[in-house]
């Protein structure tokens, strides 16, 4: 089992920043690849990007490529991957969950395990 936490969730305005942070315990090897999602109101979850355990590998979606900057922190027993979203829109209002394994599935990208998420809200 992978337990996941996020936080940094709040109100920006538009063209603002945020920083997501999701701490991750459990087992280990389920969170070598770990990203981001995104619920907005009255839409399906959406991909936002994912990071591999040795930063070698990371992908973002079109619509927050060149915004949004995902890492990690695998350090002194650290597992923490977090987002930076900047120029941020009133389009990227919405839930966004933290996820450990991380994969792409029959059209889109998938995860099995989910964080609780945590709402960011960009006003105009």
């Amino acid at each position: 089992q992978v337990q996941l936490v996020e936080s940094g969730g709040g109100l920006v305005q538009a063209g603002g920043s945020l920083r997501l942070s999701c701490a991750a315990s459990g087992r280990t090897l389920s969170t070598i690849v770990m990203g981001w999602f995104r619920q907005a109101p009255g839409k399906e979850r959406e991909f936002v990007s994912l990071i591999r355990w040795s930063n070698s590998g990371i992908v973002y979606a079109d619509s927050v490529k060149d915004r949004f900057t995902i890492s990690r922190d695998n350090d002194n027993a650290k597992n923490t991957v977090y987002l930076n979203m900047n120029s941020l829109k009133p389009e990227d209002t919405a839930v966004y969950y933290c996820a450990a394994d991380v994969s792409y599935g029959y059209r889109d990208y998938t995860a099995r395990y989910w964080g609780q998420g945590t709402q960011v809200t960009v006003s105009s």
